[in-house]
C-alpha cells in the first residue's frame, strides 16, 4: 500500500548545482542536505523542508519537460509569489483549478514547478 510520496526527481544538466543551490536554497528557501556517497560521485543535490524532498539530479543530454512538474503545496502563496519576482524568477498565475490559488515558475535550468494553496472556506 502506498504511504507517501518520499521524493520528486528533477533533472539538470552538468555543471548547473551552483545555480540550482542558489534558487532552491535562496528564493525557494529550501535546505540542501548531504546525498550518500555514491549518489554524490554523480553530482546533482538533494533539497528538503519539511515534508517536502526534491532531488535534482544530473543528466547529461538534459531537455526541461514543459509539462512534467511537481505540484508544490505553500501557504501564504502571494507573498510567497513576490519572494520568487524579488529573486528574479517569473510567476505565471492560473485561475483554472477550482478551489486553488495557483502559479507556475520555473528553476533556473528550465524545469517547470507549480505552486498552490487551497482557497479558504
Amino acid at each position: 500500500m502506498l504511504a507517501a510520496i518520499d521524493h520528486v526527481q528533477l533533472a539538470a544538466p552538468p555543471g548547473s548545482e551552483p545555480a540550482l543551490r542558489a534558487y532552491y536554497v535562496d528564493v525557494l528557501g529550501m535546505t540542501e542536505v548531504p546525498k550518500p556517497p555514491v549518489p554524490a560521485a554523480r553530482g546533482g543535490c538533494w533539497f528538503e523542508t519539511g515534508d517536502v524532498r526534491l532531488h535534482l539530479g544530473i543528466e547529461p543530454d538534459f531537455r526541461p519537460s514543459r509539462k512534467a512538474h511537481p505540484g508544490l503545496r505553500v501557504t501564504g502563496i502571494e507573498a510567497y509569489a513576490r519572494r520568487l519576482t524579488a529573486h528574479g524568477a517569473k510567476v505565471t498565475w492560473d485561475d483554472d483549478l477550482p478551489g486553488h490559488h495557483r502559479f507556475y515558475s520555473e528553476d533556473p535550468v528550465g524545469n517547470r514547478l507549480e505552486f498552490l494553496e487551497c482557497e479558504p472556506g
